[in-house]
């Protein structure tokens, strides 16, 4: 017996259309044409949906934003944990967020710059915000002994950047589930945060 997917609505059809779009051929090169295409109809009607191809954009980026928000939100409520456990569920919260839909971190990651003002600055002050969480983490740690950097800014900003490329290779369909990825990432990434232990110079 076959089993039907649910089905979207229009908005979410035109969402899931435009975010692989962007995807594929970058937001700019993607035309409300090209879209209506994909979707089989007709041009005109498209804009009795959505506004703008940027309205898309806006909900992508702002969606995703939220995502990782309250992933780092739960992530780091529990006082007692240490710095470094918090750290490490921020980073397997963080791949979450990736590996949930590939096309739209994708899109996120590389295709924020073109959205409008005021949109641009309110999207760039929440990145901030972000990058700002890790940094005051991984300092809180490096404080503490837990975790060993000269530089937390430095640190946060190369962690970021590891994580980044992740839509770039991740498939759904891979060898490794996103789990099990998420996990190995903390570990690699926690790893050369680790502080030195009393052995680690001898030879």
């Amino acid at each position: 017996m076959e089993t039907t997917a649910p089905t979207l609505s229009r908005k979410a059809q035109i969402d899931q259309t435009a975010t692989a779009l962007f995807r594929q051929r970058g937001y700019s090169a993607t035309s409300m044409r090209e879209l209506a295409a994909a979707l089989g109809i007709e041009a005109g009607s498209i804009y009795s949906h959505i506004r703008s191809k940027e309205e898309i954009l806006h909900r992508i980026c702002f969606r995703l934003a939220d995502e990782f928000m309250v992933g780092w939100r739960e992530a780091t409520a529990d006082d007692a944990a240490s710095a470094a456990q918090q750290l490490r569920r921020a980073i397997e919260s963080h791949v979450r967020v990736l590996t949930r839909n590939a096309d739209a971190s994708a899109v996120f990651m590389h295709e924020w710059r073109h959205l409008s003002e005021p949109a641009h600055t309110e999207f760039l002050h929440l990145r901030q915000r972000y990058e700002a969480g890790f940094r005051e983490l991984i300092a809180r740690g490096a404080a503490a002994g837990e975790l060993r950097t000269p530089d937390p800014a430095f640190a946060a900003l190369t962690l970021l950047a590891s994580l980044a490329w992740l839509p770039s290779w991740f498939r759904a369909d891979g060898k490794l589930g996103a789990e099990q990825i998420a996990e190995r990432l903390a570990d690699q990434l926690l790893g050369g945060l680790a502080p030195f232990s009393p052995t680690s110079h001898a030879h």
